[in-house]
């Protein structure tokens, strides 16, 4: 499954819930300030600390982005 690490009060997970959301897209989503070890996991794969963080099924990772970027990140090549 898809993993969304989120901050919550970010506007911009908040936006990329919303998308995934309304385009069907399944993920679970990660609060990594409520979690520690998430935020390290998710430091690891990203090797930032910004959220959004997506990581997909096939373990690639989109860090701190914003919705316009979805569409192209999530069409399989």
């Amino acid at each position: 499954m898809n993993k969304l690490y989120i901050k919550p009060g970010c506007p911009w997970c908040r936006d990329a819930t919303q998308w995934l959301d309304a385009h069907g897209v399944s993920y679970q989503c990660i609060d990594v300030l409520a979690d520690p070890a998430a935020f390290e996991e998710m430091i690891a794969l990203s090797a930032q600390t910004k959220t959004p963080t997506l990581q997909t099924e096939d373990q690639r990772v989109l860090a701190d982005f914003d919705v316009a970027q979805l569409p192209a990140f999530l069409t399989p090549e």
